[in-house]
């Protein structure tokens, strides 16, 4: 005897959660600095002001990325704003943007 054919349909696959898609831009950003002869690093558990910080032979970027929908918060961006950094130190805000390759950059 055969066993009788589930005919219920699939359960949906879970959207990219949000972390994991943060995480993956911050990995872009690092790859694109690095390329660009930056040595980074990674804020753990991005709860810093930035995200990413590269360090380059004459400069500094300091860099808070954000994913798909996600934009800085009038909050953070003043925050961001009103730190006071030496003339060679960049502060910028990569967007990357869904199905979109390059990063829209800000600088701050």
């Amino acid at each position: 005897m055969t066993e009788p054919l589930d005919l219920t349909p699939p359960e949906p696959k879970k959207p990219f959660g949000s972390k994991r898609k943060g995480q993956r831009s911050e990995r872009r950003c690092i790859r694109a600095l690095e390329a660009a002869g930056y040595l980074c690093t990674k804020s753990g558990g991005s709860l810093g002001l930035f995200d990413v910080i590269g360090i380059g032979a004459v400069d500094v970027r300091l860099v808070q990325v954000k994913s798909g929908t996600k934009r800085l918060t009038p909050i953070e961006r003043e925050g961001i704003k009103a730190l006071k950094v030496a003339p060679n130190v960049s502060k910028e805000y990569w967007r990357y943007l869904d199905r979109v390759r390059d990063p829209v950059i800000e600088r701050l």
